[in-house]
């Protein structure tokens, strides 16, 4: 039986940063979905089960901030990491109180974004 695959749900509304993380995370044997608003995150969320949330700062429909307080509302314990523009220490720490494992300031070494997500999931 092969083993099974770390699921990720990745919340960005950035085209290019959708096709490199999946392309990225495809290729070291993790199942990426995308989704582009908090509306259709939550909508995946409440039907789905992942492994991880890899979230944006700004998004479609509300912020990752807000997105990762519901998350936690919901009782969901996987891992949450923010990869993110928002380069302020405020950023961060809000994030971090909301319920974010981790904080990744884009753009960032791609072997930090790996490591800390094999690290997590």
């Amino acid at each position: 039986m092969l083993p099974h695959r770390k699921r990720i749900l990745c919340v960005e509304d950035d085209e290019d940063v959708c096709s490199m993380i999946q392309t990225l995370l495809g290729f070291i044997g993790y199942d990426v979905t995308i989704v582009q608003t908090m509306a259709a995150a939550l909508t995946g969320i409440e039907a789905e089960q992942f492994d991880l949330y890899l979230l944006d700062s700004w998004l479609p429909g509300g912020s990752g901030v807000d997105l990762c307080r519901n998350i936690r509302a919901l009782g969901v314990v996987v891992p949450i990491i923010f990869y993110s523009g928002a380069a302020y220490e405020d950023d961060k720490r809000q994030a971090l109180e909301a319920g974010a494992d981790a904080y990744l300031i884009k753009p960032t070494d791609v072997h930090k974004l790996v490591e800390t997500i094999k690290r997590l999931c």
